[in-house]
Protein backbone atom coordinates (compact mmCIF):
# COMPACT_ATOMS: atom_id res chain seq x y z
CA UNK A 1 0.00 0.00 0.00
CA UNK A 2 2.68 2.48 0.32
CA UNK A 3 4.44 1.92 -1.92
CA UNK A 4 1.31 2.63 -4.63
CA UNK A 5 0.60 5.51 -2.88
CA UNK A 6 4.23 6.87 -3.57
CA UNK A 7 4.28 5.97 -7.40
CA UNK A 8 0.79 7.85 -7.46
CA UNK A 9 2.06 10.96 -6.13
CA UNK A 10 5.25 11.28 -8.38
CA UNK A 11 3.02 10.39 -11.18
CA UNK A 12 0.62 13.25 -10.29
CA UNK A 13 3.44 15.61 -9.92
CA UNK A 14 4.90 15.07 -13.58
CA UNK A 15 1.86 15.05 -15.50
CA UNK A 16 0.11 17.60 -13.99
CA UNK A 17 -4.08 17.51 -14.47
CA UNK A 18 -4.41 13.82 -16.17
CA UNK A 19 -2.32 11.93 -13.67
CA UNK A 20 -4.38 13.94 -11.15
CA UNK A 21 -7.57 13.18 -12.90
CA UNK A 22 -6.40 9.31 -13.61
CA UNK A 23 -5.54 9.72 -9.84
CA UNK A 24 -8.54 10.47 -8.78
CA UNK A 25 -10.24 7.76 -10.94
CA UNK A 26 -7.84 5.46 -9.69
CA UNK A 27 -8.70 6.93 -6.25
CA UNK A 28 -12.45 6.90 -7.27
CA UNK A 29 -12.43 2.90 -7.96
CA UNK A 30 -10.33 2.31 -4.76
CA UNK A 31 -12.57 4.06 -3.16
CA UNK A 32 -15.74 2.41 -5.01
CA UNK A 33 -13.73 -0.49 -4.27
CA UNK A 34 -13.02 0.15 -0.74
CA UNK A 35 -17.19 0.97 -0.45
CA UNK A 36 -18.32 -2.19 -1.87
CA UNK A 37 -15.75 -4.10 0.61
CA UNK A 38 -17.23 -1.99 2.71
CA UNK A 39 -20.59 -2.63 1.89
CA UNK A 40 -19.52 -6.12 1.79
CA UNK A 41 -18.26 -5.98 5.02
CA UNK A 42 -21.57 -4.32 6.36
CA UNK A 43 -24.14 -7.47 5.84
CA UNK A 44 -21.19 -9.95 7.25
CA UNK A 45 -21.10 -7.51 10.03
CA UNK A 46 -24.87 -7.29 10.54
CA UNK A 47 -25.23 -10.97 10.17
CA UNK A 48 -22.54 -11.39 13.02
CA UNK A 49 -24.73 -8.78 14.85
CA UNK A 50 -27.67 -10.47 14.29
CA UNK A 51 -26.33 -13.95 15.30
CA UNK A 52 -25.83 -12.56 18.67
CA UNK A 53 -29.12 -11.25 18.92
CA UNK A 54 -30.57 -14.44 17.62
CA UNK A 55 -28.44 -16.16 19.64
CA UNK A 56 -29.61 -13.51 22.48
CA UNK A 57 -32.93 -13.86 21.16
CA UNK A 58 -33.34 -17.91 21.50
CA UNK A 59 -31.41 -17.80 25.00
CA UNK A 60 -33.92 -15.02 25.72
CA UNK A 61 -36.43 -17.29 25.10
CA UNK A 62 -35.36 -20.26 26.35
CA UNK A 63 -34.31 -18.86 29.59
CA UNK A 64 -37.61 -16.17 29.90
CA UNK A 65 -39.66 -19.04 28.03
CA UNK A 66 -38.91 -21.95 30.12
CA UNK A 67 -39.46 -20.08 33.27
CA UNK A 68 -42.81 -17.97 32.27
CA UNK A 69 -44.51 -21.37 30.75
CA UNK A 70 -43.24 -23.07 33.58
CA UNK A 71 -44.75 -20.18 36.22
CA UNK A 72 -48.24 -21.04 33.46
CA UNK A 73 -47.91 -24.52 34.38
CA UNK A 74 -47.53 -24.84 38.04
CA UNK A 75 -51.03 -23.71 39.17
CA UNK A 76 -51.87 -26.10 36.63
CA UNK A 77 -49.66 -28.68 38.37
CA UNK A 78 -50.88 -27.41 42.10
CA UNK A 79 -53.90 -27.61 41.20
CA UNK A 80 -54.22 -31.27 40.86
CA UNK A 81 -52.40 -31.98 44.17
CA UNK A 82 -55.36 -29.72 45.36
CA UNK A 83 -57.55 -32.09 44.22
CA UNK A 84 -55.81 -34.87 45.23
CA UNK A 85 -55.56 -33.07 48.88
CA UNK A 86 -58.70 -32.75 49.19
CA UNK A 87 -59.71 -35.93 47.68
CA UNK A 88 -57.33 -37.51 50.44
CA UNK A 89 -59.90 -36.14 53.10
CA UNK A 90 -62.81 -38.09 51.23
CA UNK A 91 -61.27 -41.40 51.20
CA UNK A 92 -60.10 -41.26 55.22
CA UNK A 93 -63.95 -39.94 55.59
CA UNK A 94 -64.77 -43.50 55.21
CA UNK A 95 -62.39 -45.01 57.86
CA UNK A 96 -64.27 -44.13 60.59
CA UNK A 97 -67.68 -45.16 59.48
CA UNK A 98 -66.24 -48.60 59.17
CA UNK A 99 -65.27 -48.10 62.95
CA UNK A 100 -67.86 -47.28 63.59
CA UNK A 101 -70.09 -49.82 61.92
CA UNK A 102 -68.22 -52.66 62.97
CA UNK A 103 -69.32 -52.17 66.54
CA UNK A 104 -72.93 -52.39 66.00
CA UNK A 105 -72.06 -55.93 63.92
CA UNK A 106 -70.51 -57.24 66.76
CA UNK A 107 -72.92 -56.13 68.92
CA UNK A 108 -75.72 -57.40 67.12
CA UNK A 109 -74.05 -60.88 66.38
CA UNK A 110 -73.86 -61.69 70.08
CA UNK A 111 -77.84 -61.35 70.90
CA UNK A 112 -78.25 -63.89 67.89
CA UNK A 113 -76.13 -66.40 69.04
CA UNK A 114 -77.39 -66.42 71.32
CA UNK A 115 -80.00 -65.86 69.84
CA UNK A 116 -78.99 -64.69 69.47
CA UNK A 117 -82.79 -62.82 71.75
CA UNK A 118 -84.49 -64.68 69.16
CA UNK A 119 -87.34 -65.18 67.09
CA UNK A 120 -90.82 -67.68 67.39
CA UNK A 121 -87.34 -70.00 65.91
CA UNK A 122 -84.23 -69.09 66.01
CA UNK A 123 -84.10 -66.77 62.88
CA UNK A 124 -82.72 -68.31 59.80
CA UNK A 125 -82.76 -72.39 61.46
CA UNK A 126 -84.34 -75.20 59.12
CA UNK A 127 -86.30 -77.90 60.09
CA UNK A 128 -82.58 -79.83 59.93
CA UNK A 129 -80.98 -77.45 61.94
CA UNK A 130 -83.75 -77.62 64.71
CA UNK A 131 -84.14 -81.48 64.86
CA UNK A 132 -80.32 -81.44 65.53
CA UNK A 133 -80.25 -79.18 68.09
CA UNK A 134 -83.01 -80.40 69.65
CA UNK A 135 -81.35 -84.12 69.65
CA UNK A 136 -78.35 -82.13 71.24
CA UNK A 137 -79.99 -81.08 73.72
CA UNK A 138 -81.73 -83.98 74.84
CA UNK A 139 -78.35 -85.70 74.46
CA UNK A 140 -76.53 -83.18 77.36
CA UNK A 141 -79.51 -83.59 79.39
CA UNK A 142 -79.08 -87.31 79.24
CA UNK A 143 -76.02 -86.71 80.69
CA UNK A 144 -76.79 -84.46 83.60
CA UNK A 145 -79.57 -86.74 84.70
CA UNK A 146 -78.73 -90.43 83.71
CA UNK A 147 -80.86 -91.23 86.79
CA UNK A 148 -83.84 -89.58 85.88
CA UNK A 149 -86.98 -91.66 86.12
CA UNK A 150 -91.00 -90.77 86.70
CA UNK A 151 -91.24 -89.11 90.67
CA UNK A 152 -94.23 -90.55 91.49
CA UNK A 153 -94.09 -93.95 93.93
CA UNK A 154 -95.48 -96.83 92.85
CA UNK A 155 -95.32 -100.72 92.79
CA UNK A 156 -97.99 -101.73 89.72
CA UNK A 157 -99.37 -100.03 86.88
CA UNK A 158 -102.16 -99.64 89.55
CA UNK A 159 -100.74 -97.26 92.06
CA UNK A 160 -98.58 -95.28 89.06
CA UNK A 161 -102.16 -94.84 87.44
CA UNK A 162 -103.91 -93.63 90.50
CA UNK A 163 -100.85 -91.24 91.37
CA UNK A 164 -100.63 -90.01 88.51
CA UNK A 165 -104.21 -88.48 88.53
CA UNK A 166 -103.68 -87.47 92.07
CA UNK A 167 -100.29 -85.10 90.87
CA UNK A 168 -103.09 -82.55 89.06
CA UNK A 169 -102.14 -79.21 90.77
CA UNK A 170 -99.78 -80.42 92.80
CA UNK A 171 -96.40 -81.42 93.42
CA UNK A 172 -95.14 -85.10 93.33
CA UNK A 173 -93.97 -85.01 96.62
CA UNK A 174 -96.97 -84.44 98.15
CA UNK A 175 -98.21 -86.93 96.23
CA UNK A 176 -96.33 -89.49 97.16
CA UNK A 177 -96.64 -88.53 100.82
CA UNK A 178 -100.25 -88.93 100.10
CA UNK A 179 -100.99 -92.54 98.66
CA UNK A 180 -99.04 -94.60 101.06
CA UNK A 181 -101.98 -94.03 103.56
CA UNK A 182 -104.20 -94.53 100.72
CA UNK A 183 -102.98 -98.07 98.90
CA UNK A 184 -102.49 -99.01 102.77
CA UNK A 185 -106.35 -98.97 103.16
CA UNK A 186 -107.10 -99.83 99.09
CA UNK A 187 -104.22 -101.84 97.71
CA UNK A 188 -106.62 -103.26 94.68
CA UNK A 189 -108.98 -101.77 92.08
CA UNK A 190 -111.82 -103.91 93.96
CA UNK A 191 -110.93 -101.88 97.48
CA UNK A 192 -110.96 -98.71 96.13
CA UNK A 193 -114.05 -99.36 93.98
CA UNK A 194 -115.72 -99.78 97.09
CA UNK A 195 -114.70 -97.66 99.17
CA UNK A 196 -116.38 -95.00 101.18
CA UNK A 197 -115.75 -91.44 99.37
CA UNK A 198 -115.83 -89.62 102.69
CA UNK A 199 -112.92 -91.43 104.12
CA UNK A 200 -111.28 -91.27 101.10
CA UNK A 201 -111.52 -87.42 100.41
CA UNK A 202 -110.00 -87.07 103.83
CA UNK A 203 -107.06 -88.92 102.88
CA UNK A 204 -106.54 -86.90 99.65
CA UNK A 205 -107.22 -83.85 101.51
CA UNK A 206 -103.48 -82.53 101.09
CA UNK A 207 -103.49 -82.86 97.35
CA UNK A 208 -106.09 -80.64 97.08
CA UNK A 209 -109.30 -80.60 94.83
CA UNK A 210 -109.80 -83.48 96.78
CA UNK A 211 -113.11 -83.99 96.36
CA UNK A 212 -112.97 -84.02 92.52
CA UNK A 213 -110.14 -86.22 93.07
CA UNK A 214 -111.89 -88.91 95.29
CA UNK A 215 -114.51 -88.62 92.73
CA UNK A 216 -112.00 -89.87 89.83
CA UNK A 217 -109.59 -92.31 91.80
CA UNK A 218 -113.06 -93.95 92.80
CA UNK A 219 -114.29 -93.96 89.07
CA UNK A 220 -111.32 -95.53 87.22
CA UNK A 221 -111.03 -98.57 90.00
CA UNK A 222 -114.57 -99.11 89.24
CA UNK A 223 -113.92 -99.09 85.38
CA UNK A 224 -111.00 -101.34 85.91
CA UNK A 225 -113.19 -103.80 87.54
CA UNK A 226 -115.85 -103.51 85.40
CA UNK A 227 -114.33 -102.96 81.77
CA UNK A 228 -110.58 -104.50 82.42
CA UNK A 229 -110.78 -107.50 84.93
CA UNK A 230 -109.56 -105.44 87.51
CA UNK A 231 -106.14 -104.90 85.66
CA UNK A 232 -104.55 -101.58 84.17
CA UNK A 233 -105.15 -102.16 80.23
CA UNK A 234 -101.89 -101.22 78.19
CA UNK A 235 -103.36 -99.32 74.89
CA UNK A 236 -103.81 -95.35 74.78
CA UNK A 237 -107.13 -95.91 73.90
CA UNK A 238 -108.02 -97.88 76.35
CA UNK A 239 -106.43 -95.94 79.03
CA UNK A 240 -107.89 -92.75 78.33
CA UNK A 241 -111.58 -93.89 78.56
CA UNK A 242 -111.05 -93.88 82.39
CA UNK A 243 -112.08 -91.71 84.64
CA UNK A 244 -109.89 -88.39 85.21
CA UNK A 245 -106.99 -90.01 83.13
CA UNK A 246 -106.02 -88.15 79.60
CA UNK A 247 -103.29 -88.66 77.16
CA UNK A 248 -100.42 -87.19 79.49
CA UNK A 249 -101.36 -89.51 82.26
CA UNK A 250 -101.95 -92.59 79.88
CA UNK A 251 -98.68 -91.94 78.24
CA UNK A 252 -96.52 -91.76 81.65
CA UNK A 253 -98.85 -95.05 82.54
CA UNK A 254 -97.26 -96.78 78.91
CA UNK A 255 -93.91 -95.33 79.06
CA UNK A 256 -92.86 -96.05 82.81
CA UNK A 257 -95.28 -99.21 83.71
CA UNK A 258 -95.28 -100.76 79.96
CA UNK A 259 -92.14 -99.56 78.76
CA UNK A 260 -94.13 -98.61 75.73
CA UNK A 261 -92.90 -95.01 74.43
CA UNK A 262 -94.88 -91.90 75.16
CA UNK A 263 -93.89 -88.04 75.19
CA UNK A 264 -95.69 -86.77 78.73
CA UNK A 265 -96.60 -83.20 77.83
CA UNK A 266 -97.22 -81.89 81.60
CA UNK A 267 -96.85 -78.41 82.45
CA UNK A 268 -92.87 -78.27 82.69
CA UNK A 269 -92.60 -79.58 79.30
CA UNK A 270 -94.65 -77.48 77.81
CA UNK A 271 -92.74 -74.41 78.92
CA UNK A 272 -89.61 -75.86 78.59
CA UNK A 273 -90.15 -76.45 74.92
CA UNK A 274 -91.81 -73.50 73.66
CA UNK A 275 -88.71 -71.61 75.35
CA UNK A 276 -86.29 -73.67 73.29
CA UNK A 277 -88.37 -72.82 70.56
CA UNK A 278 -88.92 -76.43 69.32
CA UNK A 279 -92.56 -75.34 68.65
CA UNK A 280 -94.71 -72.32 69.17
CA UNK A 281 -97.85 -74.67 70.28
CA UNK A 282 -100.14 -74.15 73.03
CA UNK A 283 -102.27 -76.66 73.19
CA UNK A 284 -100.57 -80.08 74.89
CA UNK A 285 -101.99 -82.32 71.96
CA UNK A 286 -99.97 -80.07 69.58
CA UNK A 287 -97.28 -79.78 71.21
CA UNK A 288 -97.24 -83.80 71.43
CA UNK A 289 -96.96 -84.22 68.02
CA UNK A 290 -94.55 -81.16 67.56
CA UNK A 291 -92.08 -82.27 69.65
CA UNK A 292 -92.65 -86.44 68.91
CA UNK A 293 -91.80 -85.18 65.14
CA UNK A 294 -88.51 -84.31 66.21
CA UNK A 295 -87.10 -87.32 67.73
CA UNK A 296 -87.15 -91.67 67.63
CA UNK A 297 -90.25 -93.04 68.90
CA UNK A 298 -87.97 -94.93 71.02
CA UNK A 299 -86.53 -91.63 72.81
CA UNK A 300 -90.11 -90.32 73.51
CA UNK A 301 -90.07 -91.59 77.34
CA UNK A 302 -86.52 -90.52 78.44
CA UNK A 303 -87.21 -87.24 76.68
CA UNK A 304 -90.06 -86.80 78.93
CA UNK A 305 -87.91 -87.49 82.04
CA UNK A 306 -85.02 -85.26 80.82
CA UNK A 307 -87.22 -81.90 80.32
CA UNK A 308 -89.13 -82.39 83.03
CA UNK A 309 -86.42 -83.10 85.41
CA UNK A 310 -84.32 -79.88 84.07
CA UNK A 311 -87.85 -78.23 84.32
CA UNK A 312 -88.08 -78.72 88.00
CA UNK A 313 -84.32 -78.00 89.37
CA UNK A 314 -82.72 -75.52 86.99
CA UNK A 315 -85.28 -73.77 84.31
CA UNK A 316 -88.07 -72.45 86.85
CA UNK A 317 -90.94 -70.97 85.24
CA UNK A 318 -90.07 -67.45 86.97
CA UNK A 319 -86.38 -67.45 88.15
CA UNK A 320 -84.94 -70.10 85.64
CA UNK A 321 -81.04 -70.37 86.73
CA UNK A 322 -79.31 -69.90 83.19
CA UNK A 323 -76.05 -69.15 85.07
CA UNK A 324 -75.71 -72.66 86.44
CA UNK A 325 -77.95 -74.40 83.31
CA UNK A 326 -75.97 -77.12 81.17
CA UNK A 327 -77.47 -76.26 77.99
CA UNK A 328 -77.42 -72.79 78.10
CA UNK A 329 -75.03 -72.49 74.69
CA UNK A 330 -77.64 -73.95 73.45
CA UNK A 331 -80.89 -72.44 74.36
CA UNK A 332 -82.15 -69.23 72.38
CA UNK A 333 -83.79 -67.92 75.70
CA UNK A 334 -80.55 -68.00 77.38
CA UNK A 335 -80.50 -64.26 79.58
CA UNK A 336 -84.28 -64.61 80.75
CA UNK A 337 -83.00 -65.74 84.05
CA UNK A 338 -80.54 -64.92 86.20
CA UNK A 339 -76.93 -65.23 84.86
CA UNK A 340 -74.54 -64.70 87.14
CA UNK A 341 -73.29 -68.21 87.91
CA UNK A 342 -72.93 -68.03 91.83
CA UNK A 343 -76.46 -66.20 92.07
CA UNK A 344 -78.17 -69.03 89.75
CA UNK A 345 -76.63 -71.86 92.36
CA UNK A 346 -78.61 -70.38 95.12
CA UNK A 347 -82.01 -71.14 92.58
CA UNK A 348 -81.27 -74.77 92.34
CA UNK A 349 -83.45 -77.26 93.81
CA UNK A 350 -83.61 -80.77 94.56
CA UNK A 351 -80.31 -83.03 94.53
CA UNK A 352 -78.82 -80.09 92.55
CA UNK A 353 -79.09 -77.98 95.39
CA UNK A 354 -77.95 -80.46 97.94
CA UNK A 355 -81.95 -80.82 98.62
CA UNK A 356 -84.03 -84.22 98.88
CA UNK A 357 -86.10 -85.22 96.00
CA UNK A 358 -89.60 -85.71 95.58
CA UNK A 359 -89.85 -89.59 96.23
CA UNK A 360 -89.92 -91.26 99.16
CA UNK A 361 -88.55 -94.42 97.60
CA UNK A 362 -86.27 -93.56 94.78
CA UNK A 363 -84.50 -95.77 92.72
CA UNK A 364 -80.98 -96.83 93.71
CA UNK A 365 -79.41 -95.48 90.86
CA UNK A 366 -80.72 -91.85 91.92
CA UNK A 367 -79.43 -92.45 96.02
CA UNK A 368 -75.93 -93.54 94.34
CA UNK A 369 -75.81 -90.22 92.08
CA UNK A 370 -76.19 -87.94 95.55
CA UNK A 371 -79.91 -88.09 95.25
CA UNK A 372 -81.85 -87.83 99.01
CA UNK A 373 -85.02 -89.40 99.54
CA UNK A 374 -87.67 -87.12 100.46
CA UNK A 375 -89.21 -87.23 104.31
CA UNK A 376 -92.76 -88.65 104.78
CA UNK A 377 -96.05 -86.72 105.47
CA UNK A 378 -95.63 -84.81 108.85
CA UNK A 379 -91.80 -85.53 109.22
CA UNK A 380 -89.65 -82.88 110.13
Amino acid sequence: MSAERDSAVGEQGSDGGRKTAGAARTAAAGTGASASAAKKAAPSKKAAARKPAAAKKAAAEKTPGATKPAAKKAPAKKAPPAKKASSAPLKKAPAPRKQVVAPKKATASVPAAPAKTVAAHPQGESRTALVRRARRVNRELAEVYPYAHPELDFENPFQLVVATVLSAQTTDLRVNQTTPALFAKYPTPEDLAAANPEEVEEILRPTGFFRAKTKSVIGLSKALVEQFGGEVPGRLEDLVKLPGVGRKTAFVVLGNAFGRPGITVDTHFQRLVRRWKWTDETDPDKIEAAVGALFPKSDWTDLSHHVIWHGRRICHARKPACGACPIAPLCPAYGEGETDPEKAKKLLKYEKAGQPGQRLKPPQAYLDAGGRAAPPLGAG
